[in-house]
């Protein structure tokens, strides 16, 4: 005969991972998914940011630029690597294949764009080829963080 356990037991005996708990209304209700790199969101002055990491980064450049050793600290700005396509096997056209600078401000006349990234995000494919399709199609080096 099989044992049968409640979504409470599972959790007790370490198995509950998956499973929720169900309220009186009969909804299950699980607790939150861990973020796939332990990442934590967090807002700073109105900007929402991916991490604390980059939360932190901000402050710093924000106060670096009240002190005018940096100008116009934009944030989360889109570069375009790929123009729209449109194969014939498909009904619409994809989109512009775009790349998100964690943020850009000009330093003593050029151009930064910097990226905070972790040492795991940092050598995953999809990002190497955007920070290659950066400097090939627009000739800027990301300066990571």
């Amino acid at each position: 005969m099989p044992v049968r356990m409640t979504p409470e037991q599972l959790r007790r005996a370490g198995l509950g991972g998956r499973f929720g708990t169900r309220s009186k209304s009969g909804s299950v209700d699980s607790k939150k998914k861990t973020p796939k790199y332990h990442n934590q969101k967090t807002e700073k002055d109105g900007h929402k940011f991916d991490s604390l990491k980059e939360a932190r980064r901000y402050k710093q450049l924000a106060l670096m630029e009240k002190e005018g050793i940096i100008q116009d600290l934009r944030l989360q700005v889109p570069f375009v690597l790929a123009p729209s396509v449109r194969f014939k096997s498909e009904e619409r056209a994809k989109p512009d294949l775009r790349y998100f600078a964690d943020f850009v401000y000009m330093k003593n006349g050029e151009q930064i764009v910097e990226d905070v990234k972790s040492k795991i995000t940092r050598d995953k494919a999809e990002y190497r080829i955007k920070k290659h399709l950066m400097m090939s199609v627009h000739g800027i080096e990301i300066s990571e963080v």
